[in-house]
């Protein structure tokens, strides 16, 4: 079995790990261990997590918002993670193999990923259904739940807290994920989809060396 180390922001993010993808990445043969970052996340800090866990694991990945990051002039995630990539092979030098290291930066944040079945937040105790309305509108305004702005007033989570004020991140966000199913976000996110399908294929490549 293929470990992975995922590099992840928070609780939140170390719980959806845990609760919503590790079950269909043991499936593939992959194994995935959560490692805190706790915040205050940099290309700096997280490259050099990265390739300090690259010795220790069979690969590499992370799990990061776009919209927290801090001193980013790039313009996309995608540029975020290019540069977080070479960040990674210039610390590792020998040994680079650049397969196993895959860095991943969520559009725009994890919340986005709530938006891919909204039905899931009737579930919560006491939701409005009012609510309900303010997030399905939300969410019909855009291609995908990852096109979902990137604001301080208008990103994922500012429209969820605006819509549903009882939201708790750490408690309710795992949770969602749960109810709503992993293939619901796959369909809805392709970003998303992208990255578990190269994170179930590190199963595939161990099987094969060996």
């Amino acid at each position: 079995m293929s470990r992975l180390a995922v590099c992840v922001e928070g609780r939140t993010e170390e719980e959806f790990v845990n609760r919503a993808i590790a079950g269909r990445l043991r499936e593939k043969d992959v194994r995935p261990c959560p490692i805190l970052l706790n915040g205050n996340v940099t290309v700096e800090r997280l490259a050099e997590n990265m390739a300090g866990l690259f010795w220790n694991f069979d690969a590499v990945t992370s799990l990061v918002d776009f919209y927290g990051f801090r001193r980013r002039p790039e313009k996309t995630p995608e540029d975020l993670e290019r540069r977080i990539h070479d960040e990674v092979a210039g610390k590792i030098k020998r040994s680079w193999d650049e397969t196993k290291v895959i860095p991943y930066v969520q559009q725009y944040e994890f919340e986005g990923l709530l938006f891919s079945d909204v039905d899931a937040f009737a579930r919560l105790p006491d939701i409005l259904s009012e609510s309900l309305r303010t997030l399905k509108s939300i969410r019909a305004r855009f291609r995908t739940p990852e096109d979902i702005n990137d604001d301080r007033k208008t990103a994922p989570s500012k429209r969820i807290a605006g819509a549903v004020p009882r939201y708790n991140k750490v408690a309710d966000g795992p949770q969602l994920v749960e109810d709503m199913g992993l293939p619901a976000i796959r369909a809805a996110c392709p970003r998303f989809r992208e990255w578990m399908t190269r994170l179930e294929s590190l199963g595939q490549s161990e099987r094969g060396a060996s």
